[in-house]
């Protein structure tokens, strides 16, 4: 199994980091076919082969996705597209 966990500052209101996570997650959900859904402040994700959360705090979010065998060669590829999205909604690190 691969793990990729990414920890991002944000600079905005708990409401509108929950948002970003949204559109992160739609986001993935779309290109990659996981669904997705909310428990407290914490996006829970998963389909074959993939499970992760968002989970957003007041400062920050954490962005974890484990993945399976088969799909550890798309690690490189999922984490910088997380990077991407948390670069567009969030800001660089």
């Amino acid at each position: 199994m691969s793990e990729i966990r990414v920890v991002r500052p944000h600079h905005t209101t708990l409401k509108k980091a929950l948002k970003g996570a949204e559109k992160i997650a739609e986001e993935l959900g779309e290109e990659f076919s996981l669904d997705h859904e909310w428990d407290g402040h914490t996006l829970r994700f998963q389909r074959m082969g993939v499970a992760g959360h968002i989970e957003v705090g007041k400062k920050e979010i954490e962005v974890y996705v484990k993945l399976g065998f088969l799909l550890m060669a798309l690690g490189p590829r999922i984490e910088h597209e997380i990077n991407r999205f948390c670069d567009e909604n969030f800001g660089p690190a």
